[in-house]
């Protein structure tokens, strides 16, 4: 059995190990998770970054994908090829003009979180992905960033972890 493992996608202007990586990691580190954190700073096109992503080949039993804007449409496009066992979305940059495609294959364990205040990633981005999914959807009172919202999307990804690890057979 590989150890349980969390890939996090940084967003477009932020860099792998921003604040609510560093915070989300601890919570998956004190879960025994494995925690990576790639950083795609060089790469602007959101199409090259699921591809680093895939080639970068993660594996976990469990593996969760976590993404943050851009972030966010990189870890569900890349749920098809790397078939995560949950994955954490926080204001996914889905349906955008130069973010082509719809995410395949997602995890059934599937939470987006968007804030209403949301000035770079339209709400309704979350809201369809989520709605065409039946995932799990909740709305804060928060901006992009979602800075004033950490302590509960820590709340929310520390539940969905021992969701995915209940779901782990020990002989797996």
């Amino acid at each position: 059995m590989t150890e349980p493992r969390v890939v996090f996608a940084h967003g477009k202007e932020s860099g792998p190990w921003g604040s609510k990586i560093q915070h989300l990691a601890t919570i998956a580190q004190a879960r025994g998770f494995a925690v990576e954190s790639l950083d795609y700073s060089a790469l602007m096109d959101p199409l090259a970054r699921v591809r680093r992503l895939i080639e970068h080949a993660p594996s976990g039993q469990p593996l969760v994908l976590v993404g943050s804007s851009m972030g966010g449409y990189v870890s569900a496009m890349a749920c098809e090829a790397l078939a995560p066992n949950a994955l954490l979305l926080m204001a996914p940059a889905l349906y955008l003009d130069a973010y082509p495609g719809d995410p395949a294959h997602c995890p059934a364990d599937t939470i987006v979180v968007h804030g209403w205040d949301d000035d770079i990633v339209p709400l309704a981005s979350g809201y369809n992905f989520a709605r065409a999914r039946r995932a799990a959807l909740h709305v804060v009172a928060d901006g992009h960033r979602l800075a004033e919202s950490i302590d509960f999307i820590g709340e929310v990804f520390n539940a969905q972890l021992k969701r995915a690890l209940g779901r782990v057979s020990p002989h797996s």
